[in-house]
């Protein structure tokens, strides 16, 4: 199928054009007594305590399987970091393999983004896409089971120090953490959580019940405070007037009744538009914010950003959506730089600006 053309849709010009006047993700200048780029310490406000609980209550039966999970999971957790890691890179390759389903939707999202790319190449980037969920599977067993804390000592920051610059700006506002599934993904926010960092993060309640409270409960072990999407407005809101820190991933589909159209690698992609939303309402900077792996396959470090600057001229609906293809932007660049840490075999573009429109994954 033809990809859509951005220069047939004066609209989608005139989006790109308000909303990349250059790059999305920037740094500023490191301390002075610093390298630049090298992690920082930060005097951020630590930890405000261990997470409220938000887990479910399960019926007998999902309870049950709940605990066979968990210690499931402690017990693979018992094998040496070197086995666990290879084990995941074999489960991928499998499931890269035989996951035709998948692999047919990662390779058409590669075509969208990498026109000029040949089909080895795109591929190749696919096959590392899977390795990474791969070692990212193995990291959450030792997330969930024994000796979950040394994970910390894996993981460093860039720029951490850009917390304290927004202190002054914003006094008394938590701040929104730009992100996606990306890297190490499920690390991001534990990894912050363990170094003392406690982030709220917004979660989707699973149709299998034990399966939600075993996520639950590792991301709440770690500090990680679960708001729940039923009440996330109202939560973020107050979490973000509390000075608190909010993460939220902006890079898959949204269903038409949340979605705003903005372009990602040059498609218009249905977008949540209740993230610019909330940040206008809060008054609280978004700050782009990835976990990138690191050569070895098992480090990683937290790139944080400067601030992406709003857009806010009174018109809210003209506003989002430069805003939103901003975020989106900030997005598109560290997936370029680092294609093979996304995760391309997500339906991206499912939902169409036009009902009827054939869909990009025929």
């Amino acid at each position: 199928m033809a990809q859509a053309s951005p220069s047939a849709n004066p609209k989608f010009d005139r989006i790109e054009s308000q909303a990349a006047p250059g790059a999305m993700l920037r740094r500023g200048a490191a301390p002075a007594d610093s390298i630049d780029g090298a992690p920082q310490k930060s005097d951020f406000p630590l930890s405000l305590g261990r997470p409220k609980s938000t887990r479910l209550q399960l019926g007998l039966k999902d309870r049950l399987i709940f605990w066979i999970l968990v210690g499931v999971l402690h017990a693979v957790s018992l094998l040496p970091d070197f086995i666990l890691h290879r084990l995941g890179i074999a489960c991928a390759l499998i499931f890269h393999r035989f996951d035709q389903r998948h692999r047919k939707i990662g390779i058409r999202n590669l075509e969208i983004a990498f026109p000029e790319k040949s089909a080895a190449e795109r591929e190749r980037i696919l096959r590392a896409s899977y390795i990474n969920l791969g070692r990212t599977g193995a990291e959450y067993v030792r997330l969930g089971g024994f000796f979950y804390r040394s994970l910390a000592r894996r993981i460093t920051y860039n720029r951490l120090d850009v917390w304290n610059e927004l202190t002054p700006r914003y006094p008394g506002k938590g701040a929104l953490i730009l992100t996606a599934h990306f890297g190490g993904f499920e690390m991001l926010p534990a990894g912050h959580a363990l170094h003392g960092f406690q982030i709220g993060l917004v979660h989707h309640t699973q149709r299998f019940l034990a399966g939600d409270d075993l996520m639950s409960f590792i991301r709440e072990r770690a500090g990680v405070q679960i708001i729940r999407k039923h009440t996330a407005a109202r939560e973020m809101l107050r979490s973000l007037k509390r000075g608190e820190i909010i993460g939220i991933p902006l890079d898959q589909n949204a269903k038409r009744s949340e979605a705003i159209w903005v372009p990602f690698f040059g498609e218009l992609a249905a977008t949540p538009s209740g993230f610019d939303r909330l940040a206008m309402m809060a008054g609280a900077p978004v700050v782009p914010v990835f976990i990138v792996r690191q050569p070895d396959g098992i480090s990683h470090v937290i790139e944080i950003y400067e601030e992406i600057q709003q857009q806010r001229t009174g018109d809210r609906n003209a506003d989002a959506l430069v805003n939103t293809a901003r975020y989106q932007k900030a997005i598109e660049e560290m997936v370029r730089k680092y294609p093979e840490q996304w995760l391309w075999t997500h339906r991206r573009y499912r939902t169409r600006p036009v009902r009827g429109t054939p869909s990009l994954y025929d």
